[in-house]
């Protein structure tokens, strides 16, 4: 794309922001019930690596195959969402948020069907395919409801999708344990809610686009470059770093933590559930933290302790008895997801006007990350331990100290790429 279509678009864009700042007060209800249904899609796909012991059994796999599920779910959901971004900046679709729900019904009721390590791949790819349709344009419509407060409507909308993936291994302990694979189907009342949601907001969306193209050409305030070109690239790769760092971390925990727990110490599977759960609840917790404080004190400082900070607790999380790791767990779980709001608002402002595709770039890149993490985790587990595994992934948080590299916000809050 050419620089003077690059401009032409982030200068629409800080004209919408500035009118949705300076018209209208944040958009509670908006930003409410886009959360909400976040946190009822990552409700769903939290299921899928929930259920993993149950499908271990059933199936006879190996940690390797385990990861493979994830990696087909994580890829599926990754790839496309840039190309989703790209597109939908330069022609918005605001009823792909209701299509993006309904794919993942679709994936959700072949996941309650499958009967083979084939099909179970086949419906992990297509709830897959429904996160990298609803991500990038939830994320924008999050921005157009902020009322300026980029950080804290980022925070609401990631807390529920957090929160969605804390109550997965609660459901999955409380249903589809006792009642089998086949109770996955009853959650396709949860989808159908999610729809409903999606389809309203769908409407409030389509009406403020209608809205954004009447605004007066005077409203406009240009968006140029405020650093050179290689500067802001390298900012970007610093930050892909700390995603990488932040989701390769996060996915040993998610996917292995409770084949960690039931191996060293020996608890019973919904005991080794239901601490995933209080750790993803921390989560949860800890992501409304980072946009509001990020909106107060700069997006740098969080992202900078939220990472590099964490490293003391994972370094010792493998060599803890059972309460203190569950402790250090919701320690680590509350700090390091405070980061990705920060981060994500911070490449929003390097790239204004690129509202999609950087929203489907990283949130791509979070999915890509665990994928390829539970692949690579997995297979090393086989070859070696659970508990090498987790003392290796320890030292990853000590990737956050590329944070200082990155440039202050006085330059980067007007950057793009000129």
């Amino acid at each position: 794309m050419s620089d003077q279509n690059f401009q032409s678009d982030a200068a629409t864009e800080t004209r919408t922001d500035q009118a949705g700042a300076g018209r209208r007060p944040i958009l509670s209800g908006i930003l409410l019930a886009i959360s909400l249904s976040h946190l009822l899609n990552d409700t769903i796909q939290a299921l899928l690596p929930s259920i993993y012991p149950l499908l271990k059994q059933s199936y006879h796999l190996d940690f390797g195959q385990i990861g493979l599920i994830t990696l087909t779910f994580q890829m599926t959901a990754s790839l496309l969402q840039p190309v989703v971004g790209y597109f939908t900046d330069r022609r918005p679709q605001p009823f792909s948020l209701a299509c993006g729900m309904g794919l993942t019904l679709i994936g959700l009721v072949a996941l309650s069907r499958a009967d083979s390590f084939v099909m179970i791949l086949i419906a992990a790819g297509v709830i897959g395919l429904g996160s990298s349709v609803f991500h990038p344009e939830a994320s924008r419509v999050a921005r157009l409801a902020s009322g300026g407060r980029h950080g804290f409507a980022q925070s609401l909308f990631q807390v529920g999708g957090n929160a969605g993936t804390a109550l997965g291994p609660l459901l999955a302990a409380a249903i589809v344990v006792p009642y089998g694979q086949s109770s996955v189907l009853w959650f396709a009342v949860v989808a159908l809610v999610g729809i409903a949601i999606l389809t309203s907001v769908g409407r409030w969306y389509k009406r403020t686009l209608a809205e954004r193209s009447t605004l007066p050409v005077g409203a406009i305030a240009e968006a140029g470059p405020a650093m050179p070109r290689a500067k802001v690239l390298s900012a970007l790769a610093v930050l892909l770093a700390l995603i990488f760092s932040k989701y390769f971390y996060l996915a040993c925990l998610t996917n292995y933590y409770t084949f960690y727990l039931i191996e060293r110490f020996q608890v019973s599977v919904p005991r080794a559930q239901f601490s995933l759960f209080v750790f993803l609840f921390a989560v949860a917790a800890g992501t409304i933290i980072g946009g509001p404080v990020g909106d107060r004190i700069g997006r740098k400082k969080v992202i900078w302790t939220s990472i590099a900070g964490i490293a003391p607790f994972t370094i010792a999380l493998p060599y803890v008895g059972f309460q203190w790791m569950i402790v250090l767990s919701v320690l680590i779980g509350a700090i390091l997801a405070s980061a990705f709001s920060a981060i994500l608002v911070y490449a929003q402002e390097l790239f204004p006007g690129r509202v999609g595709l950087i929203s489907g770039l990283f949130f791509g890149l979070a999915f890509g990350m665990a994928g390829i993490g539970s692949a690579v985790l997995g297979e090393l587990a086989d070859r070696t331990s659970i508990e090498f595994v987790f003392r290796v992934c320890g030292f990853l948080p000590l990737i956050g100290l590329l944070a200082a590299f990155l440039p202050s916000e006085r330059s980067s809050g007007s950057a793009g790429l000129g």
